[in-house]
């Protein structure tokens, strides 16, 4: 699907950064471009409140301060509940979460597909394709150009692992994935933490779904505490256990472009430091 291209590999926050002066998006997308950030997500997580006349305006401030913006969708999102009137409702929060954006001028949205529910792997994977080729299908016939974006989840109970979202990405024309590394971390038990992971993981991503999927990264950072039963909750990225520092080398090694948003409790202080220590990284 024709999408605007992004020009370089940019970096913001999941939200309004923490130290914008007055709470609102327009002030946030300011602050961003005043901290040096070049990215926002829009946080939808607990409902989709961004009205469209307001969307027209955060437009035109993100365009003004070239502040490429994503955003989030609702967290109650079960695209495999056994009852259908919860997947229809989480059907219209994607789908809204997506006309708002792409209202807004924004580029990539981002959802937590769903759980198994100790259901099967394939089958929980074949309800959960009908129901986004039913998304894309509303999507295209509003005319709606944004990229929908499984993400790749922290906890094993959750649909979402690396190969299952390239799947759904090679399946469907809207779709490509969200690579959160704090959860690829988490889900898998403190592993998915070396360059050589790294690599492995965007080598497979190129060859199921062509340099197109590494010119157009979605990306969460942060740190994150986990146990046997995965993700935990987010840590600032120098209290936690994430070889950030290798992974930005990786990324800048492939040529990646798109958006790194910062998920970390400090969002601005560590996308910051992330910008920074990836412009100094020769590669």
């Amino acid at each position: 699907m024709k999408m605007f291209k992004v020009d370089r590999l940019r970096f913001g926050t999941a939200g309004i950064p923490i130290s914008t002066p007055k709470r609102s998006t327009i002030d946030g997308i300011e602050h961003v471009r005043n901290l040096g950030l070049d990215a926002m997500e829009l946080e939808f997580v607990r409902g989709v409140n961004l009205k469209p006349e307001l969307a027209k305006k955060v437009k035109y401030t993100a365009k003004k301060h070239d502040v490429l913006l994503t955003a989030h969708a609702p967290y109650y999102i079960n695209l495999n509940a056994k009852e259908k009137e919860k997947v229809e409702a989480s059907k219209r929060r994607i789908i809204q979460s997506a006309e708002r954006l792409y209202e807004a001028g924004g580029w990539s949205v981002v959802f937590h597909a769903g759980y198994y529910l100790k259901q099967p792997p394939e089958s929980v994977y074949q309800k959960i394709l009908n129901e986004l080729k039913d998304i894309e299908k509303t999507l295209m016939d509003k005319g709606v150009k944004v990229w929908i974006r499984p993400e790749l989840t922290g906890k094993p109970t959750q649909f979402g692992n690396l190969k299952e979202i390239v799947k759904l990405s090679e399946e469907l024309e809207m779709i490509l994935p969200t690579i959160d590394f704090a959860h690829a971390h988490a889900r898998n038990r403190g592993q998915c933490n070396t360059v050589e992971e790294w690599r492995a993981m965007l080598s497979f991503m190129e060859d199921r779904l062509g340099r197109e999927v590494l010119n157009n990264m979605h990306i969460h950072i942060s740190g994150i505490e986990y146990g046997e039963k995965g993700e935990r909750n987010h840590l600032n990225l120098r209290e936690s256990d994430m070889k950030w520092e290798d992974l930005l080398r990786v990324l800048k090694e492939f040529k990646v472009k798109g958006v790194v948003i910062s998920e970390s409790p400090n969002i601005e202080g560590d996308a910051i430091l992330m910008k920074k220590k990836y412009e100094e990284i020769k590669v």
